[in-house]
């Protein structure tokens, strides 16, 4: 190896978001990270449901609200003609 050309390899530590942290070494004297093996459901084995009403649910009321604001917008054009 050549002498001075080398990043320095230190001691650092890895922390979670859920507050694990982890002793290593690296070129970097910390790191933070979002998930790791004692929150991650895959190591934990305990499933987290994130979306509890559902993407489908989300979708048919957003599209029954534009329906009913768009019927209310042609009734209303509707009218507009009659009186002209």
């Amino acid at each position: 190896m050549k002498a001075d050309i080398h990043p320095r390899y230190l001691q650092s530590e890895i922390r979670c978001a859920c507050g694990n942290v982890i002793a290593t070494r690296s070129t970097k004297p910390s790191m933070l990270i979002g998930i790791c093996n004692a929150c991650h459901p895959f190591y934990t084995g305990q499933q987290k449901f994130v979306d509890t009403a559902g993407r489908v649910d989300k979708f048919q009321q957003r599209l029954a609200k534009t329906q009913a604001a768009q019927a209310a917008l042609a009734e209303a054009a509707s009218k507009k003609k009659k009186k002209v």
